[in-house]
This record gives structure tokens, sequence and C-alpha cells, in this order.
């Protein structure tokens, strides 16, 4: 029977990537989302993913949304933490309201997400628990506090959790994507863009699908002895 993935913010971008490269490694794919409903039916259209609403910020619905999930699909055995939003600003001009909705989500949401998965794994001694920070939660960035606040908890949260989970048979791994052409980094002006490509060192923005194969390779079987561990996928933007 294949083990079944969920994928926080699956239906756009690196999230419906990596649904489409795990639901070809053979798992069942779920795609979490919280708005976009034309996006959703797309998904669903294109590939038989199947799509479930609900906020991940939102503990209660969290656990509720999952308990749904692993009575209609299956028990979850993978879980990807890749809902993410922005509401940049200096610090001078951020309200609480910004930094508080970017944490909810951003890191909330992988709280959530793994209360209400990781038991399960834990007693079927099987897990693959793959977290989407970013570049900028750990070089920081410009008018981003809450984002690389939020991004670099990811990070911490990592290692933490692959340290409760080792035993188990659970690994939690993260993932730290650059720039890459998706419709978020399509939005910022041209300008602005280039100077960004002008400083990855291979020349060009990422693509969805080479986030999308890193976490393929983390929720493998070959993975096993990979935990507590975060793969930066940037073009050479920030080594460290």
């Amino acid at each position: 029977m294949a083990r079944v993935a969920i994928v926080t913010g699956g239906t756009r971008g690196i999230g419906r990537a990596i649904c489409e490269r795990l639901k070809a490694d053979g798992f069942t794919v779920v795609a979490n989302y919280a708005g976009n409903d034309a996006a959703a039916n797309q998904l669903k259209a294109d590939t038989d993913v199947a799509c479930y609403k609900w906020d991940v910020g939102d503990h209660e619905a969290t656990l509720d949304g999952c308990t749904r999930v692993a009575r209609e699909v299956g028990p979850i055995d993978v879980v990807v933490n890749n809902a993410g939003i922005t509401r940049d600003g200096t610090l001078h001009r951020m309200s609480y309201d910004d930094w508080h909705e970017v944490m909810r989500i951003n890191l909330g949401g992988c709280f959530n997400m793994a209360k209400a998965c990781f038991p399960g794994m834990r007693e079927r001694g099987w897990g693959r628990i793959v977290n989407i920070g970013s570049i900028n939660g750990q070089a920081g960035q410009y008018g981003q506090v809450n984002y690389a606040a939020a991004k670099s908890g990811i990070h911490g949260f990592t290692k933490a959790l692959a340290q409760e989970g080792a035993k188990f048979g659970v690994t939690v791994n993260a993932i730290a994507p650059g720039y890459i052409d998706t419709d978020m980094v399509a939005a910022v002006p041209l300008p602005v863009l280039e100077k960004i490509v002008a400083k990855i060192p291979v020349g060009r923005l990422g693509h969805a699908s080479e986030i999308a194969r890193g976490v393929a390779f983390l929720c493998s079987e070959d993975a096993g002895f990979v935990t507590g561990s975060t793969m930066s996928i940037n073009g050479g933007q920030h080594m460290y």
C-alpha cells in the first residue's frame, strides 16, 4: 500500500511541484491549501491529487483536517510543511498583525502539522517530515524581519524535533530554497529581480522542480540516515 504524503500549500508553485514529484514516486498525495479554490481544482483535474482546505495556522482546524485525511485517505506518513505567506515591510512600518500572521502560518503551521501527525508516525515506526525554510531565514533579508524570523525558527524546530523522532524511525529535515521562479518571485519588480539574479553564482533563478527533487529524496527510504539537516538549494547564493 502506498504511503500517504500531505503537502501544505500544495496547490501552486513549489507546493504543486512537490505534489507532482511525490505522486510520480508512488506516494498517495494530498494537497492542503487555505484559499485558492481555482488552483486546487486545477491541480485535482491535472493530477487527481486530493485537495483539502484549511488554514494550517489554525491549530484545531489542522488537527481536524489531518484526522479527516487519515480517515478518508489513510494514515499520514509524510508531511511537507510548505505553506507560507509574506507581509513585508521594515520594522518601522510593520504592524503587529503583519508580524503575527507570518509567524502564525509559516512557523505555527509546522507545529500544528507535527502535533497532528507526529504521534502516529512514532507509533508506526516510520515517518518523514520536511519543512520548507528559506535562504532568508539563513541570511536575513531587509524588510522581512517577520518572514526571516519564522523561517529561521523552522530550521531550529527541525533540529529539535529530529532528536525526538530519530529513535522512532521518524526523520525531520528542512530545505532552504533560494530564489525560485514562482509567482511570489515574479511579483518582484524587474530591476530588483535583476539585482537578485546577479548575486546568484549559477546565474539564474531556481526551478520549483529542483526543490521538489530535494524533498523527494528526503521523503524516500534512501534518506533514513539523514535527519536534523537543512539542504540549501540556492544556486550558491548563500553558503555556510
